[in-house]
């Protein structure tokens, strides 16, 4: 097998060819060096590290991470995942009887279920919006948000790139059209950081919840939520601790309700600088051409498996990241394993060593695969796929 040029900076099973890192990611070996080398500084002295270093050094991978998404640090927490971010908005926020939640059929179910929760406990209704499918333009879908837009409706939820479709959705159309209309938008933004260019500056959302273990690649356990400025005081940490009374005046109440929750290990979010200069390092062009490099072996990839399986795409090459899905034959049987994956996805690892996701989409038993496209994958791989799933569906 042909393998990539980058697969030696990590430490991925030589055995697998490894297609999904859109699940949960995967850290380089260089990042996770520093990892443990911050540990152990960390247990060394452990008073220290938590009481003395800790804040000098979230500043400065808060600096790191501001720099990268084009925001001022200030307005960023760092949390354990984007689905911690999205409840810690819903929970902090207030509704009223009548009022609507918006969000689309393609929303992440782990932040589907916060919305259901949340709309439960105020009495308010939850209004999903069935997004045309196939997708025929970004257009499309922000043409269908707003016409579920209402008097009544207070939030949009959405994914800035949907895990079961990998569609990259036209969050900056529709934060503009909601704004104009005094509603907010909270995007759940869990594969957009290191996938797709991101200013949050000019994006203008009023919350923004990212994953960086995902496709910055940092250690698992490192996200951010962003808050825009004027909307900070309404929102509270979901874990109330010393910073709730805390009478320092040189940094906001946001800084210090978010900076200690308790007792954790920091060291991912403390890679994140690393993680930024590594894998930005891979490359001359540093990100643009990391995510351009991956975006382009994405399309190829589904150009060859729709070829190969004589299909056609779902949505056009500008809703398109570093993931892309593939349509399949409806599954038989339907029924998922007792993991709850689809059966053609453990064929797909056990008879040919393949790590890929099989999702049913719109739902069982119609399905496709999401095929990732990172630095480490090579063309062959997704060749090698191409004959497994043609062998498989037939």
């Amino acid at each position: 097998m042909d393998a990539s040029p980058f697969r030696s900076h990590w430490s991925l099973d030589p055995e697998v060819t490894f297609l999904n890192h859109g699940s949960f990611g995967a850290c380089p070996t260089r990042v996770l060096e520093e990892q443990s080398r911050l540990r152990a500084r960390l247990e060394a002295e452990p008073v220290r590290f938590l009481h003395r270093e800790l804040e000098p050094l979230a500043d400065a991978a808060r600096a790191a991470l501001g720099d990268f998404l084009d925001v001022n640090p200030d307005d960023l927490a760092f949390v354990n995942n984007a689905t911690t971010g999205v409840n810690t908005v819903l929970r902090s926020l207030r509704f009223a009887p009548g009022d609507e939640l918006l969000t689309t059929d393609h929303e992440y179910n782990a932040s589907r279920n916060a919305l259901d929760f949340v709309a439960s406990q105020w009495g308010v209704k939850v209004v999903v919006v069935k997004l045309p499918w196939p997708v025929p333009s970004p257009q499309s879908v922000v043409d269908t948000v707003l016409s579920h837009v209402t008097l009544n409706t207070r939030l949009l939820l959405i994914d800035h790139i949907s895990s079961q479709t990998a569609l990259v959705m036209p969050v900056a159309g529709l934060i503009r059209a909601l704004r104009e209309r005094g509603i907010e938008t909270l995007v759940d933004g869990a594969h957009g950081p290191g996938q797709v260019p991101l200013s949050l500056h000019r994006l203008g959302a009023g919350y923004y919840t990212g994953n960086c273990h995902k496709w910055m690649c940092a250690p698992k356990g490192a996200a951010f939520l962003y808050v825009r400025k004027d909307l900070q005081p309404g929102i509270r940490p979901l874990v109330i601790s010393h910073g709730y009374n805390s009478r320092r005046t040189d940094r906001s109440r946001f800084r210090l309700e978010f900076d200690w929750l308790g007792t954790d290990d920091p060291t991912p979010f403390l890679c994140i600088p690393k993680a930024l200069e590594v894998v930005g390092g891979m490359l001359p062009g540093g990100w643009p051409e990391v995510m351009a490099h991956n975006h382009a072996k994405a399309l190829a990839a589904r150009t060859l498996l729709c070829q190969r399986l004589k299909v056609v795409p779902r949505c056009p090459e500008d809703m398109v990241g570093s993931m892309a899905t593939v349509p399949l034959p409806d599954g038989f049987p339907a029924e998922p394993s007792v993991l709850g994956l689809d059966p053609l996805q453990d064929r797909l690892l056990s008879e040919y060593r393949i790590e890929v996701p099989i999702v049913p989409w719109p739902k069982a038993p119609h399905r496709h695969v999401r095929l990732s496209a990172q630095l480490y994958n090579s063309h062959t791989e997704y060749q090698r796929l191409a004959e497994a799933l043609e062998a498989l569906v037939r």
